[in-house]
């Protein structure tokens, strides 16, 4: 428990935070309540692997901290302790997210089929088949395929990982001893970045990302829909007519294209 002192300091640096707003009072205010990012860091941290570093989830924590600072209004009758966890919190598991490099979504592809998988092998007494585990998911043979390969990039580990239990001064880490079978080649990678922007230039917001996330990431316009809080129709829709307009673009550059050449 604070003394009632400290509190009194507590509140005069917030009087003054909300007078000035100045970096000095946000930054006394930010030491006053840095226990509350180690105790919400250190509780996350527990349920983690060994791989993440307590340091990244502390760091992030007071990324929070000095949000909550800035955005907090005391006329709306909350205690900024109560107010601010949340705020660490958040800051922290988006830290997590930004460390996976699956997304989401793959992540749910993998759940629903080991759950299938679990479900039929105890129905069945064996190991299903392709076509079975297919027909429980009620999806087509492409699809199917589609969600295994999802499936299996969830196994895959970061290439900054430690390789073995490697407790020497020179860290080596997973990409040091792996070999490079086949190197991108740099010229295809930046015809496909150029590509990629001719395509999408002009376009709004919503349908430059249906044709990254239809031509690029493979996904179906059910899943571009749910991500894009859009019907499936309404999808199919704008990417009907957004190939149209890339045809009539296209057409209209024919000379461009062929003085390039």
């Amino acid at each position: 428990m604070l003394k009632t002192e400290q509190v009194k300091d507590v509140k005069h640096i917030w009087d003054m935070f909300f007078e000035e707003r100045s970096e000095k009072n946000r930054n006394l205010l930010m030491e006053n309540y840095l226990s509350i990012v180690k105790y919400t860091s250190e509780r996350i941290y527990a349920k983690l692997p060994d791989k993440v570093e307590l340091d990244d989830l502390f760091s992030a924590g007071i990324f929070g901290l000095m949000d909550a600072i800035n955005a907090f209004d005391p006329e709306r009758g909350n205690k900024f302790e109560t107010y601010c966890t949340p705020r660490i919190r958040g800051a922290i598991l988006d830290e997590l997210r930004s460390m996976d490099w699956v997304p989401r979504l793959v992540r749910s592809r993998a759940h629903q089929l080991e759950n299938a998988l679990q479900t039929l092998e105890a129905h069945l007494g064996r190991v299903p088949t392709d076509e079975e585990v297919a027909a429980e998911l009620e999806l087509d043979r492409t699809e199917f395929d589609r969600v295994q390969r999802d499936a299996n990039a969830t196994g895959l580990i970061s290439l900054n990982n430690n390789f073995g239990d490697n407790d020497s001064e020179n860290d080596v880490r997973e990409i040091d001893v792996i070999k490079d079978q086949k190197s991108d080649n740099p010229l295809i990678e930046a015809q496909k970045r150029d590509l990629k922007d001719l395509l999408t230039k002009g376009l709004t917001r919503a349908e430059r990302l249906i044709v990254i996330l239809y031509y690029y990431e493979e996904m179906t316009m059910k899943e571009i829909g749910a991500t894009l809080d859009l019907s499936e129709s309404r999808v199919s829709q704008m990417h009907s007519s957004i190939v149209d307009r890339l045809k009539a673009q296209m057409n209209t550059r024919k000379k461009e294209f062929a003085v390039a050449r």
